[in-house]
């Protein structure tokens, strides 16, 4: 996928990655060292991204076990970084999770676990890359990621309410923090083909996620990568309070299009005929 973006794009640079022990989060800290950046990784086991370290054939992957619901843990992560370098030039906040649950069965304490991993995690590591590193050096990019649809997902409430509140403290640390020259947006992911989804989800609902989609399939981690890259890239250095959505069309319309009502045989629209009428 870097095919896609000038090599060497990111040489210089110091990025931050959470969550990036598998899926989305993986596949952007990979692509930001194969163009150049280095690249810390952050995740409460050393396996995943420690394994994810040794897909690099850089050698510019950082792993650093880290809870960043934990202030103490996201201290000592920016410690460890910013001990071997001068700046942080990028933060992705893609750790995150949730749970199936219809609204009812959700207990006090799931909810939280939601809301401090997907919000305050995101605020702990947001605030203090941005005040030990982005705001006395003068700038700097954060970009988050969230989920698509946005009218919310059924057996999803927590997660729901997290990324709205996500998608909105992008929004507005866009403004108050453009005097320094952070730049803050969020990639909402719509139904992401990752190890996850098809591993942990319900048979049920893998075998029938992508006919909700217009375009007819599920993302790739790649894709959602290259959205991150993009607003991370010099072409995104005036894109800021911002969500790119990227889910194949699911946001403005659940299923295929035309639907099969509507549709000839060879899956062309049809219109209904109606003759003009006179006045």
């Amino acid at each position: 996928m870097n095919s896609s973006f000038r090599p060497n794009l990111f040489d210089g640079q110091v990025a931050i990655v959470s969550g990036a022990g598998s899926g989305i989060g993986r596949v952007t800290a990979l692509e930001l060292a194969a163009l150049g950046a280095e690249v810390w990784v952050c995740g409460r086991r050393p396996e995943p991204i420690e394994e994810t370290a040794g897909l690099d054939p850089h050698g510019r992957i950082h792993p650093v076990v880290a809870d960043i619901r934990e202030e103490a843990d996201v201290e000592r992560f920016l410690d460890a970084v910013l001990g071997a370098h001068p700046r942080i030039d990028l933060l992705v906040n893609n750790a995150g999770g949730q749970f199936l649950a219809p609204a009812e069965t959700i207990s006090p304490k799931g909810f939280r676990t939601v809301i401090r991993l997907n919000v305050e995690g995101t605020w702990l590591m947001t605030h203090a890359v941005a005040t030990r590193s982005m705001i006395p050096s003068g700038g700097g990019k954060v970009v988050s990621v969230t989920l698509s649809p946005h009218n919310g997902q059924p057996g999803m409430a927590h997660s729901s309410a997290a990324r709205a509140a996500v998608e909105n403290l992008m929004r507005v640390l866009s403004i108050e923090w453009a005097r320094f020259n952070i730049k803050l947006n969020a990639v909402a992911a719509g139904q992401i083909g990752t190890d996850v989804f098809y591993t942990k989800y319900p048979r049920e609902v893998v075998d029938t996620m992508a006919a909700s989609v217009p375009l007819g399939r599920v993302g790739t981690p790649e894709e959602i990568a290259g959205a991150i890259l993009y607003l991370a890239s010099p072409v995104g250095d005036f894109v800021s309070g911002t969500v790119l959505t990227v889910d194949g069309a699911r946001d403005d319309w659940l299923g295929p299009f035309p639907p099969r009502e509507m549709a000839g045989a060879d899956g062309s629209m049809v219109a209904e005929q109606r003759k003009p009428r006179r006045d």
